[in-house]
């Protein structure tokens, strides 16, 4: 794990921040020696609840118009 002074850090945050990002490794930021930070790079694993199910449905028929007639529904109506 890299280990960078605050000063030089706010010079070159952009450059380090891409550094984090193609090396995938941490960065420690100290002040007067002292660690004060940590850049980390984040996970792009997407969360496996979200669009688990994308793709796998089909709308087979009439959405728009009732299942049951209004005869059909008897006393419900």
């Amino acid at each position: 794990m890299k280990t960078i002074a605050a000063g030089v850090f706010k010079a070159q945050c952009l450059a380090i921040m891409d550094e984090v990002q193609t090396r995938r490794e941490a960065v420690i930021i100290t002040k007067r020696g002292h660690a004060i930070a940590k850049l980390v790079p984040i996970e792009t694993r997407e969360d496996g609840i979200y669009h688990f199910l994308r793709g796998k449905g089909a709308v087979t028929g009439n959405i728009i118009s009732p299942v049951l007639a209004a005869k059909e529904w008897g006393d419900l109506i």
